[in-house]
């Protein structure tokens, strides 16, 4: 597989290549043994109190929806903007039941301001996003800048770098499974191979423990996953600071 560039396609056009797969991409995850399971954990790790009564919370790369149903899980009494690069997998979203207290925006995460959505949010939860940003240490303070002091951010991501044996696992998986499966469900395998390539060139643990250290965040921790996704997924938890004058 060396034959394969691991850096994936230009992040200007992954939204186009969700767009494209949009129509079959619940389908393809929903073959994925604790996809669902493993959003709603991490969203439960964020530990919202009182079922996220008077909160406001911000899932930036909602996808179609699943990560946004686990945060809704987690705070159902809360105010929640679901956002995403692509229109279609948006649309797919819109097509599900959600209550009037979630709003979806077509935007990309550099763009937030200009679509309307603005902090402070109480948490922020991004799944499967900063590795297909282009600048991801400018988006992190984006978002750091979106949460009021003492908020909180889940990042739920693959991360294989530090892990020779995560790197098999994901690798044989890729290619046995989520790429063929792709090329079937959707016609074409482009996106998948995007999957595999920059899951495989993204920060390790502690190299993306240490961005988001870089970028402000405080309380850095990390926690896993079960199943053959051990070592491979994990929820990035942090805090933005309260200042020492309150």
């Amino acid at each position: 597989m060396s034959k394969h560039s691991t850096d994936g396609l230009p992040r200007h056009e992954v939204p186009a290549a969700f767009d494209t797969a949009a129509a079959g991409y619940d389908r393809l995850v929903g073959i994925n043994p604790g996809y669902h399971r493993q959003l709603r954990k991490s969203a439960s790790r964020l530990q919202l109190p009182n079922r996220g009564a008077g909160m406001r919370l911000l899932d930036v790369g909602c996808g179609t929806g699943a990560s946004t149903k686990a945060l809704l899980r987690a705070a159902p009494e809360a105010e929640i903007t679901a956002v995403d690069a692509s229109g279609e997998m948006l649309e797919q979203a819109r097509r599900k039941a959600f209550p009037p207290s979630v709003r979806f925006v077509h935007a990309r995460v550099e763009d937030l301001e200009a679509a309307g959505v603005d902090g402070p949010f109480d948490a922020i939860l991004a799944a499967y996003l900063i590795r297909n940003l282009a600048t991801p240490d400018v988006e992190l303070r984006r978002l750091f800048e979106l949460l009021r002091p003492g908020g909180r951010l889940a990042v739920h991501e693959y991360s294989v770098s530090e892990s020779a044996r995560a790197r098999l696992v994901w690798d044989a998986v890729a290619w046995s499974v989520i790429i063929p499966t792709g090329r079937i469900v959707t016609g074409t395998s482009e996106l998948y191979r995007h999957l595999w390539q920059s899951v495989r060139s993204f920060d390790g643990v502690t190299a993306f423990e240490r961005r988001l250290a870089d970028a402000g965040f405080t309380e850095v921790r990390t926690a896993g996953m079960t199943g053959w996704q051990r070592g491979i997924a994990h929820t990035f938890l942090a805090a933005r600071p309260v200042p020492a004058d309150g």
